[in-house]
């Protein structure tokens, strides 16, 4: 989805038809609102007010060359509204991207929602016995992973229940919801800007995020690659699915480009890859810097 131009004026396009999507037992993302596309960043780049007077893969090659070199101040000129049901363990994750503008539903002002995430059996396994901060790869049995749902499910009808009987008694709303479990859903409208969400996005989309932190980052990154799908190709080549290499990684890549001819490396060859003729440039460059 692109920008139209009528008359010398950039039309925003509708917001995509997919902008609810259901995550988790109960939760959900929704796509509110948004500021900016892919010709907002292009616009703030070149500083400019002449919208179409590039060609689009001028446009692609210029957004791509800001992801690449990591000059993110045109990216921070687009930005999403959700609205986000979700777990309060989940909320709690999510918070720590403090580069958001947040706004959630108050146990103080309002009476909690009887809702809980509860874990398909799909999720309900064991410890892993290698990532101190994660589940295994194996699952119980089906009648112990039915028998976990029902301990939890127990769990959260009594917290509940002590929840409800304090309020009848006229106890203070904001006291009375002090002992409702994590799993309870909240729901908060979050705002922020294309470069902030997409670093949300690298660290959540990775396999290494919790399962339920993931499925919402993953609703989200469907609903921008709609909006600017030229920035989101750019963040998936660049970021998402890139590596870092570290300081002795450089040394070792030094010792296995020294028996190496780089002039092997043809156009052809480097084309087949997906580099355009400037990535071609930048990579023998940085080949260079790596030999002996």
């Amino acid at each position: 989805m692109t920008d139209t131009v009528s008359n010398g004026a950039t039309t925003k396009p509708q917001i995509p038809e997919g902008n609810v999507v259901t995550c988790l037992d109960k939760g959900f993302v929704r796509l509110v609102d948004y500021m900016g596309s892919d010709a907002a960043i292009v616009q703030a780049a070149r500083v400019s007010y002449g919208a179409g007077t590039k060609k689009v893969s001028e446009d692609r090659g210029l957004i791509r060359y800001l992801m690449r070199h990591a000059h993110t101040t045109p990216f921070e000129m687009v930005e999403f509204k959700f609205h986000v049901k979700l777990p309060i363990f989940v909320a709690r994750q999510w918070i720590r991207h403090r580069t958001a503008n947040v706004n959630e539903y108050s146990g103080r002002y309002s009476v909690m929602p009887e809702e809980f995430y509860v874990p398909d059996a799909a999720q309900i396994r064991p410890q892993s016995a290698t990532n101190k901060q994660g589940r295994a790869e194996e699952t119980f049995s089906n009648a112990e992973a039915a028998s976990i749902q029902a301990l939890l499910q127990d769990g959260q009808q009594r917290a509940y229940n002590d929840y409800e009987k304090l309020l009848g008694d006229n106890f203070a709303r904001e006291l009375a919801r002090i002992n409702l479990p994590v799993s309870q859903y909240t729901e908060w409208y979050w705002k922020i800007d294309l470069h902030n969400l997409f670093h949300f996005l690298r660290l959540r989309i990775d396999a290494h995020a919790q399962y339920e932190i993931r499925v919402y980052a993953d609703a989200m990154a469907q609903m921008v690659r709609e909006i600017v799908p030229m920035a989101f190709e750019a963040f998936e080549d660049y970021t998402l699915n890139a590596v870092r290499l570290t300081k002795p990684e450089l040394q070792a890549m030094k010792r296995l480009l020294a028996a190496t001819d780089i002039s092997l490396l043809t156009d052809e060859a480097l084309s087949e890859c997906g580099l355009s003729k400037r990535e071609m440039e930048e990579f023998r460059g940085k080949l260079r810097t790596m030999q002996p």
